[in-house]
């Protein structure tokens, strides 16, 4: 992967290549950002840079073999850490390493989840186990295939469990002649000081909204809708894809969406007790074994962004919010009934719901008793 196959960054960009150039390469850096801004795409650019056989002011040549196996994400010098769940076959990075190509060199850009589906795991946590520090070890103990630099790539470091980051902690300090660490991390305050101390921070920004925009225009999106996307999507372009491939999903969720609050306020405002069967039905169909539970808990999130744009809407900031066309268009006569008095109230229970969905709760009895409290929390 090549810096110029990365949106945007340029500062970054440039003082990496600086660090190079000058010869003053950090032998352990924490790339942190939030999800989709392109952390992980600049390490692997970064390490490849460094290991080019014809290097340019500006890029990795793209073509050298070193390029070639670089660009496979298959050179004997780039090593890969990542969280992953124990089996009966495999519990450390290796078993699952032709995946995790897999999903880099398909998808780009991607997040903890579609690794989680990668693995097919549900109600699970990945976990960077003890183990992998040994393996760790030996990796960075071989000799190195080139004159250049052996890298570790540690995505989501925030992911090891104790005893791995602190086993880690002397070769973080103290590692093999010519051996790099990147640690690729969304939530770096989630990692032990005794590592934050050993490593030199690198910051990545959110993109900004034109960048996104223009992006998704060369993938074919409309400029109108390219506009929007970007804007919502807080400068994340992971964020900006799923709004791309999710389109459908998202105008299901919003009718969906409507459908609970125009019955929950009739029901509550004017005893339309037709609509009171009406999010009857609506419960059962959302709590369909068919939909899925990762489907239940993705919508209650939707639900839960969009009482939070309806409530910033009251305040006639159009650039807090972050909406749809559509759904801003709902907001002018729903945002009303989103107001301090029962914000949180409403947001608690959306909350309450998508956990219970996930201790594989009964969907009939949760749905149906979301639909009761939103009745009694619009009417307020």
């Amino acid at each position: 992967m090549r810096f110029r196959d990365i949106i945007g960054q340029e500062d970054v960009k440039r003082k990496l290549i600086l660090t190079a150039q000058q010869g003053r390469v950090p032998h352990a850096q924490l790339f942190a950002g939030k999800q989709g801004v392109g952390k992980f795409q600049l390490a692997i650019a970064y390490a490849q840079y460094l290991n080019c056989q014809n290097p340019t002011d500006r890029d990795s040549c793209g073509i050298c073999p070193t390029c070639q196996q670089f660009e496979k994400l298959q050179h004997p010098d780039l090593h890969f850490t990542f969280p992953v769940v124990k089996t009966d076959t495999a519990d450390t990075c290796d078993g699952f390493m032709d995946g995790f190509r897999q999903l880099v060199l398909q998808k780009r850009y991607f997040s903890l989840d579609d690794w989680n589906n990668q693995l097919g795991i549900e109600n699970k946590q990945a976990v960077i186990y003890e183990k992998e520090s040994g393996e760790i070890l030996r990796k960075l103990s071989l000799k190195a295939f080139g004159s250049g630099y052996k890298v570790m790539i540690i995505w989501q470091p925030e992911k090891m469990n104790i005893a791995c980051a602190n086993k880690l902690l002397k070769l973080l300090e103290e590692p093999p002649e010519k051996t790099l660490f990147f640690l690729v991390s969304e939530y770096p305050e989630r990692l032990l000081p005794t590592i934050l101390s050993r490593v030199q921070l690198i910051r990545v920004p959110p993109l900004p909204q034109q960048q996104i925009s223009q992006a998704l225009a060369e993938k074919g999106v409309s400029q109108q809708t390219a506009g929007d996307i970007a804007h919502i999507a807080q400068g994340s372009f992971y964020q900006a894809l799923q709004l791309v491939e999710n389109k459908e999903q998202e105008r299901s969720f919003f009718d969906d969406f409507v459908s609970l609050m125009r019955w929950a306020w009739l029901v509550g405002h004017r005893k339309d007790y037709d609509a009171l069967l009406r999010l009857r039905q609506w419960s059962l169909k959302m709590a369909d074994s068919k939909v899925g539970r990762e489907k239940q808990k993705a919508f209650l999130q939707f639900v839960q962004k969009q009482i939070r744009e309806n409530f910033i809407y009251n305040y006639h900031t159009p650039q807090l919010n972050y909406q749809m066309p559509p759904e801003s268009d709902f907001s002018r006569n729903f945002a009303a009934f989103i107001h301090s008095g029962n914000v949180e109230k409403i947001i608690a229970e959306l909350d309450r719901a998508e956990r219970q969905i996930s201790q594989n709760g009964n969907a009939k009895i949760i749905f149906f008793d979301l639909c009761l409290q939103m009745i009694v929390l619009i009417k307020k």
